[in-house]
């Protein structure tokens, strides 16, 4: 497949781009910078891609790009980036892709988990209605940006993530250094879902996802056996074989973190990857443990 894909540099998608490749699929990566290669086409996520001919005939599309909720203390300015960076360029590459004679056939835009909100002990599947709060607001209107796309034929599926587990990066590499410190220990109550999966079953999932007709609309990226955060510091600590025995209250990190502390550490979603289950995916990392264990050894 001739495939475009927008976030080439992020934790995802650099590790996506060389599975496809080595699966003999052609990557085309859409970036802010001035190309550096022939496998690049330059957009601005708020305006427009230039060379839009670049584009045509592309078999499929995988949209990753996004700020980083997690860059720092939320304020006005901040949500607005966040928010923007998802919205206005989920709506801009839609827009062209509508432009197009020979559009794609399928796209793939990221989403998140946090969609759902702050649920408690609540399953979740792709069913489930959205939340509330700024996360949730944000991931309705990235969702709903794709619509011109779905109404112009494409198949489009909604890749609503969970926790990423990596050596390389993401919430797991910030952990892991108070944890191997013996610093480690359960946030707030500790009673908050983290609905997570490792970065080679996201892979999986995506590609799944890429090649399977019968997989569209929301798709819940997550592993099937979430856990609370009191067992994930308890899982953490078990396979780093340091001691877990240094809670975070939560008053604390609303002090130093304001509105984030709520809707990213203090809050919880309880999900269920039930269409990848139904459309057969196998995950390599069903639980924890083993999650924890393979990710870990990659260090």
């Amino acid at each position: 497949m001739k495939i475009l894909m927008t976030g080439s540099s992020g934790l995802v998608g650099s590790a996506l781009i060389p599975v496809l490749r080595e699966a003999g699929h052609e990557v085309t990566k859409l970036v802010r910078s001035a190309p550096k290669s022939a496998d690049e086409v330059q957009w601005d996520p708020q305006i427009g891609i230039r060379e839009l001919t670049r584009l045509e005939g592309m078999d499929a599309v995988i949209h990753l790009a996004g700020e980083n909720i997690a860059a720092g203390r939320w304020n006005a300015d901040q949500k607005a980036r966040i928010r923007e960076s998802r919205v206005r360029g989920t709506q801009t590459l839609c827009h062209a892709l509508t432009q197009l004679a020979l559009p794609p056939k399928v796209l793939l835009s990221a989403s998140a988990l946090g969609f759902y909100g702050d649920r408690g002990e609540e399953v979740l599947s792709e069913e489930s209605a959205a939340g509330r709060g700024f996360l949730s607001e944000v991931c309705v209107a990235w969702e709903a940006a794709t619509q011109p796309a779905e109404k112009s034929g494409l198949r489009v599926v909604l890749l609503r993530i969970g926790i990423v587990l990596s050596p390389t990066g993401g919430p797991l590499a910030k952990m892991a250094l108070p944890f191997k410190l013996g610093l480690g220990g359960v946030i707030g109550s500790g009673q908050q879902y983290m609905s997570w999966i490792a970065l080679d079953d996201l892979i999986g999932a995506i590609t799944h996802a890429l090649t399977t007709e019968a997989v569209r609309g929301p798709l819940n990226c997550v592993a099937p056996h979430p856990v609370t955060n009191r067992e994930f510091t308890k899982t953490l600590g078990g396979a780093l074989r340091r001691p877990t025995i240094f809670p975070v209250p939560a008053f604390v990190l609303r002090l130093m973190l304001g509105e984030m502390a709520d809707e990213l550490l203090l809050s919880g979603a309880r999900l269920e990857p039930k269409r990848l289950l139904e459309t057969q995916f196998q995950f390599r990392y069903p639980r924890l443990d083993e999650a924890l264990g393979a990710v870990l050894g990659k260090r």
